[in-house]
């Protein structure tokens, strides 16, 4: 199954026409499954009103959410220890390894070249995203 985990910077680069958006949006459709952290949507929403875009909801169509039931100490513990990161981005790498401990199995997409260093660092492919 092609599955990944986005970060909310893969949307908004879609979302805003960025450079190299169209080859990125063929990569999201053609993933069988895209996951996110629902921390997504506040970072997605934020952007498209900041800018004067409303896209209806279409960007998140087809997501599925991970909403984590437990606190995430030990993924966050992980991350950190990765590196520096701001929160946020934390919060998706941890809920990309709460979704799947073995990080060897889940791409994580992001265009935030720090994040995904740090998600190199903890193993996970590097899903590029375009």
């Amino acid at each position: 199954m092609n599955v990944a985990y986005l970060d909310t910077s893969c949307l908004v680069a879609v979302a805003f026409a960025e450079q190299g958006h169209e080859a990125l949006a063929a990569r999201l459709t053609s993933l069988d499954q895209r996951f996110a952290s629902n921390l997504l949507e506040a970072e997605l929403r934020a952007a498209l009103q900041r800018e004067g875009v409303d896209d209806g909801g279409a960007l998140m169509d087809g997501l599925s959410w991970v909403l984590p039931d437990r606190p995430l100490s030990l993924e966050l513990g992980l991350v950190l220890e990765a590196g520096a990161l701001r929160g946020a981005d934390a919060w998706h790498l941890a809920c990309a390894l709460y979704l799947s401990p073995d990080p060897s199995e889940l791409p994580f997409l992001t265009l935030d070249r720090r994040q995904a260093a740090i998600a190199r660092k903890l193993g996970f492919p590097s899903g590029d995203p375009a």
